[in-house]
């Protein structure tokens, strides 16, 4: 048993088997909540503490999931080729909201990172929190941060974003729907945007636009502030 435990097979499975049955759940309780994401780490968390799996065998499998996260990053391309009308027509608005986004994302990240003392190496791990996984992993690692880290921050993001993002747009009046993608894309990337579908079509696809210009921006950002000693 302690040998089919700790091979990669096993740990391939449960987190494909823990994510389905997360977008079970969600799709059943209909609760932003329980996003499916989030269920699934619970669930394969719980999996590890109960068989008492060492770590270092379920990453054997789980680093074949993480295999295709940067050959993934090129579907970013899709809403970028469906809505090229619609960035053709408000590029500045959309461009500029991006950028503002971003660039609120890491100063924020940086100014509370520094108050609390956090060590470079943290603060690095942090800055990549706004993107999807892939790109995420990648900066990070540019920025000499800890990739661990920085998909829990990534996660836990997406997730406050999704749930909070309905509720956000409706205090501050946001009606219009371009402008309510490109928000919670750039906020709260891929997790968010399936908040953003839910809203309707045109704000998913602006969300989907979103995720990939901001991580676009976020990388050329943060790669000058590294540059210039910032973190």
């Amino acid at each position: 048993m302690k040998e089919i435990l700790s091979t990669p097979v096993f740990a391939l499975l449960i987190s494909l088997l823990a994510f389905e049955i997360g977008i079970f759940v969600n799709k059943k309780t209909r609760l932003a909540v329980l996003n499916p994401l989030m269920l699934a780490i619970l669930i394969v968390i719980g999996i590890l503490i109960v068989f008492k799996i060492p770590l270092e065998d379920y990453k054997k499998g789980g680093d074949f999931i993480s295999l295709f996260l940067t050959p993934a990053t090129v579907i970013l391309a899709v809403p970028l080729y469906k809505n090229i009308h619609s960035l053709k027509k408000d590029y500045a608005a959309i461009i500029g909201g991006v950028i503002v986004g971003c660039i609120t994302a890491i100063l924020s990240i940086w100014l509370m990172g520094k108050a609390f003392g956090l060590s470079p190496e943290l603060l690095a791990s942090l800055i990549p929190k706004s993107i999807t996984t892939p790109l995420g992993i990648e900066l990070s690692n540019q920025l000499g941060g800890i990739p661990s880290v920085t998909v829990a921050a990534i996660v836990i993001t997406g997730i406050v974003g999704a749930v909070l993002a309905p509720a956000l747009l409706k205090v501050l009046s946001i009606k219009d729907k371009t402008a309510k993608g490109i928000a919670i894309g750039t906020s709260a990337h891929a997790l968010g945007t399936t908040k953003a579908v839910e809203l309707g079509e045109t704000e998913g696809a602006m969300s989907g636009l979103a995720i990939g210009l901001a991580g676009l921006v976020t990388v050329i950002i943060a790669t000058i502030l590294s540059r210039v000693g910032l973190f």
